[in-house]
């Protein structure tokens, strides 16, 4: 089964559009949403988050919080995503419990995908494989790592991102991917509903 995988961007969905966006988005048969701000207003981030799980638990879908397992902890989100470096899988399986959905960044590396897996990682997350707005300077990864992360990883679910849009999305998830994480090309939609469901229909 593949899914749309969500992630939100502080700077697109200024104010209540984040809410609003997001709701769009689930409308459209999305289940998965990453909240990611990286501003350092944890008032703001508190609010947004709180108030983006309570929407997300009206559609049974499932909120992961980016970067922060205090926060994700503090409001009983259903997972956090972890870039490298950003924090130790180990301790955050342990903070949040083994029904945790946890995320690792892996950029293009088998190795760091091996590493997240043993250390207890739900998903391990590749990109960028196109052209991103959202994280321009991203290294690039091939397609082909999806196919041997699918063949390496059997039983661990693989996320995809970077520029991925419902044009190209139906190659990555041929080459492997089982999460396909959009930002620019699903929230930057017009009408964020219609988007949501052409990506589904091309996953």
């Amino acid at each position: 089964m593949n899914y749309l995988y969500a992630i939100t961007d502080s700077t697109l969905m200024p104010g209540e559009a984040l809410f609003t966006g997001v709701e769009s988005a689930l409308k459209g048969g999305c289940m998965l949403v990453q909240y990611r701000d990286k501003s350092n207003d944890a008032a703001k981030r508190l609010h947004d988050a709180t108030h983006l799980l309570n929407v997300c638990n009206q559609y049974n879908a499932q909120l992961i919080i980016n970067d922060d397992v205090q926060l994700a902890h503090q409001i009983k989100a259903h997972g956090v995503h972890l870039g490298q470096g950003d924090g130790d899988v180990k301790a955050a399986r342990t903070l949040l419990g083994e029904a945790a959905v946890i995320g690792v960044t892996c950029h293009n590396s088998l190795a760091l995908a091996e590493k997240a897996i043993a250390d207890g990682a739900t998903y391990i997350a590749f990109g960028r494989f196109f052209s991103s707005n959202t994280k321009p300077d991203a290294r690039p990864a091939p397609l082909g790592l999806l196919t041997e992360a699918k063949k390496q990883f059997p039983n661990t679910m693989i996320a995809a991102i970077g520029g991925i849009t419902h044009e190209n999305a139906a190659s990555v998830t041929d080459a492997g991917a089982n999460l396909i994480a959009v930002c620019h090309s699903l929230f930057a939609a017009q009408d964020i509903e219609a988007q949501a469901k052409l990506f589904i229909e091309r996953i």
